[in-house]
């Protein structure tokens, strides 16, 4: 069976976000990992070299039952283009909560948001929230 490669590392999540880029991207990453502290209540971890993860659950995919493993309730990275978010459609709730957001694009696995002012911080709470409430591992 296939593991995921991507695990919690015990890199520094300070240094990561601290070395975002361009500033906006850096500040943004800063605020939103504040959001996310505040609504899980718990602190970050490094998955891999670039997502900044919270929580986690044991998956199956669905298109590959073969393939399975640990990954965060919900994550971020602060890419040049956009934050990506990760976990906040997976849930049907965060799927029909989605529309409510605001401004932002979606990837197969993840919401990619250019500035966080674009969005609606109640609505993203809540999504964080959502996305936190899966069992864990």
């Amino acid at each position: 069976m296939a593991e995921n490669k991507t695990g919690p590392t015990d890199a520094s999540v300070d240094d990561f976000l601290a070395a975002a880029t361009p500033a906006r991207r850096r500040d943004d990453g800063l605020r939103l990992a504040e959001i996310l502290r505040e609504v899980t209540g718990v602190e970050p971890v490094m998955w891999g070299p670039s997502m900044v993860g919270y929580g986690s659950y044991r998956y199956v995919s669905p298109a590959n039952p073969r393939t399975h493993g640990d990954w965060p309730k919900v994550a971020f990275s602060p890419r040049k283009a956009a934050l990506s978010i990760y976990g906040l459609k997976d849930l049907s709730e965060g799927a029909a909560l989605l529309p409510s957001l605001g401004t932002f694009t979606e990837g197969a696995g993840c919401v990619y948001v250019k500035k966080l002012e674009d969005v609606d911080l109640e609505v993203l709470k809540r999504l964080i929230a959502v996305a936190w409430s899966r069992p864990d591992a």
